[in-house]
């Protein structure tokens, strides 16, 4: 599928895209999975889980997209936090033009952030998926 992704126009597109991928890999896919509370009581949803269940593994994905500069970008750390709390483990993939060069760059330190164009090689290598 590499080379094949759409360039999303919003989050929802990229959380089709995203679900779309995980579909081609073989994966079992969810979407706007419920999962607990957050610190505030919010109910807690992961946008797209994947599931090997052959080797049983799970992976949640929060997609992030971002049009223009923004606050939006404000709330990313927040995110990868959130993720730790996740009863899976889980990844922020994030495309659009508005993030910042610094904010980019903070989201790949963490380990826990792959922009879109880089996600099918992620999968394949977190899932043990040969090309």
């Amino acid at each position: 599928m590499q080379g094949q992704l759409l360039e999303p126009k919003n989050a929802r597109d990229l959380e089709r895209i995203c679900a779309e991928l995980g579909e081609t890999l073989g994966l079992e896919v969810k979407q706007q999975l419920y999962v607990g509370r957050r610190i505030w009581g919010a109910r807690r949803r992961i946008d797209v889980v994947l599931t090997d269940r052959e080797h049983r593994r799970s992976l949640g994905i929060e997609c992030k997209f971002q049009s223009s500069k923004g606050t939006a970008e404000e709330k990313i750390p927040a995110t990868i936090q959130d993720i730790a709390a996740w009863p899976i483990d889980g990844v922020v993939c994030f495309a659009g033009p508005g993030f910042t060069e610094h904010i980019r760059y903070y989201m790949l330190s963490t380990g826990k952030a792959v922009e879109l164009p880089d996600l099918e090689g992620w999968l394949r290598l977190y899932f043990l998926i040969g090309d």
